[in-house]
């Protein structure tokens, strides 16, 4: 494998091609058994936070993705949002308050 000299891979980057990967090795098999073992592998495999990210690319339009990877999306689990994102301390006070009501 070669990179372009002075190249340094991003996050976002690496996902894609550890996807890609994923979704190559299984082209071989039959469309539904492929699309059933890339979602496997990235459901045993992938951490939470991984997967966050991966949802987070496929839901700007998944660039760069191997279709066997984006027909696989649907049966990979969706982690939950980090506890607090897109919570503002003041939407926070609001809820316990409302909920004390």
């Amino acid at each position: 494998m070669s990179h372009d000299e002075g190249h340094i891979m991003s996050t976002s980057e690496k996902l894609v091609r550890m996807a890609n990967q994923i979704a190559a090795f299984f082209h071989s098999k039959p469309r539904q058994e492929g699309i059933a073992g890339v979602a496997e592998h990235i459901n045993k495999f992938w951490e939470p936070r991984m997967r966050r990210q991966l949802f987070e690319m496929l839901d700007k339009g998944g660039e760069g993705f191997n279709e066997l990877v984006i027909a696989a999306a649907p049966r990979i689990k969706r982690p939950a949002a980090p506890e607090g994102a897109g919570c503002s301390v003041n939407a926070k006070a609001e809820t316990a308050a409302a909920s004390q009501k």
